[in-house]
């Protein structure tokens, strides 16, 4: 029988875990303000995450905090501390990388799982038996691997090993994430968090002799963007993550707004659901997956290294920047005695707009927004401000924690 993968969801903040709980994660992965590979994420502190694993618990959804950094010497005393207050607080498991951090975790927390991150460059079977020697209750497979190398794995390590796997989000253009390009040009380590992504910058050729001459690589006139991935999507493939025998299906955005994580979460939620009601169903789905999906910030989507190799096509060459069709304006906090919803505005929009409410049933409601009030009551004809809080009069009934949303009007 077909063992049901968790959908394992990003949080970059309180808002965002609840979105992701409520649009269909069965778990959330999330960062502490220190030790995880995302130091500009907005991140959580202990307090939030506290509150944070409260909510996902009370609707059965597990936590995963990670702590992936390799860390150094002077990381590691305030590392015990970290796993000290973490322990208090009990999220359903550690993510980890560095073996220093991983005995530091194991010694001050036993009775927490340890996941090892990708950034462990996990490739093969003997490794994932190494880390279960060790402990760990799951192994997060290197991006670099196919479908049929990770069925192999699952053939040679026992069942209660876990095999966890990226199936969406950006992909990093060194292995298994181990760049030195940002650490190269601006001293921001990638590796203990800050990286700024120079693998999405426009490049040239200098000759050593005449230095200043710069001479453009071409692909066309805006130049060529030789590190720039695709992003993953393998919502088309879920029978063949099934059938490799993945536990975990991971999405990538620790970064990323409710808007994201709702749209991924609620399309990959209906597509697992649906495919194990039937193939018939989720193939009868599939444009429908595949028009939502789309919907959320994205570069041109590929399926990375499961199907082999990936070649020339899987590169963007013309531009560095997302598809982006649609605006996030907030999600609703709650519903006032009016049953106006309450939320504190990300994006500028009027009253009078047409505006979509996206449920987590699957659903997209058109509504007018028929009226717009501030805190103090006062009616407003538009809402300039970011994350101010507002009230919307809206002419379709939206719920706590739907997510509004605006199309672009050139898309």
């Amino acid at each position: 029988m077909k063992k049901k993968p968790e959908l394992l969801i990003p949080a970059s903040s309180l808002e965002v875990l609840k979105t992701a709980v409520i649009f269909g994660a069965d778990a959330v992965y999330i960062g502490g303000e220190a030790f995880g590979l995302r130091a500009k994420a907005k991140n959580f502190s202990l307090e939030e995450m506290a509150k944070g694993i409260a909510f996902a618990h009370s609707y059965h959804v597990k936590v995963y905090v990670t702590a992936n950094i390799l860390a150094h010497n002077d990381d590691l005393e305030e590392a015990e501390q970290y796993f000290e207050q973490l322990k208090t607080i009990k999220p359903d498991a550690l993510i980890i990388s560095d073996p220093g951090m991983f005995m530091l975790a194991k010694q001050i927390c036993p009775e927490l799982e340890i996941h090892i991150s990708t950034q462990a460059n996990n490739t093969n079977y003997r490794t994932y038996l190494f880390w279960r020697q060790q402990g760990a209750k799951r192994v997060v497979a290197a991006r670099e691997l196919s479908l049929k190398e990770i069925q192999d794995i699952r053939k040679h390590i026992p069942d209660d090993l876990e095999i966890e796997s990226f199936v969406h989000g950006a992909m990093c253009i060194s292995y298994s994430g181990r760049c030195l390009l940002s650490n190269y040009f601006t001293g921001r380590d990638a590796n203990q968090g800050a990286c700024t992504h120079p693998c999405r910058w426009k490049y040239a050729v200098v000759e050593e002799t005449r230095p200043g001459e710069y001479m453009p690589v071409y692909e066309n006139e805006r130049g060529t963007y030789l590190f720039n991935s695709k992003d993953l999507c393998m919502i088309g493939h879920i029978p063949e993550l099934v059938e490799a025998g993945i536990d975990s299906l991971k999405i990538e955005g620790r970064m990323k707004t409710a808007l994201y994580v709702a749209t991924v979460a609620r399309t990959y939620r209906k597509a697992v659901d649906d495919y194990f009601t039937s193939e018939e169903v989720y193939r009868e789905h599939m444009r429908w997956y595949e028009e939502e999906i789309s919907k959320c910030t994205h570069r041109r989507y590929t399926t990375g290294f499961y199907f082999g190799k990936p070649d020339e096509t899987t590169q963007i060459y013309d531009s560095s920047t997302y598809i982006n069709e649609y605006i996030y304006l907030g999600s609703v906090e709650e519903l006032d005695e009016r049953g106006f919803a309450r939320i504190r505005q990300r994006n500028k929009f009027c009253q009078g707009d047409r505006i979509e409410i996206m449920k987590p049933d699957g659903r997209n409601l058109s509504a007018a927004v028929k009226h717009l009030y501030n805190e103090e009551g006062v009616e407003m004809e538009s809402a300039p401000h970011p994350k101010q809080a507002l009230y919307l009069d809206l002419s379709e009934k939206a719920q706590q924690y739907d997510v509004l949303r605006v199309r672009k009007p050139h898309s």
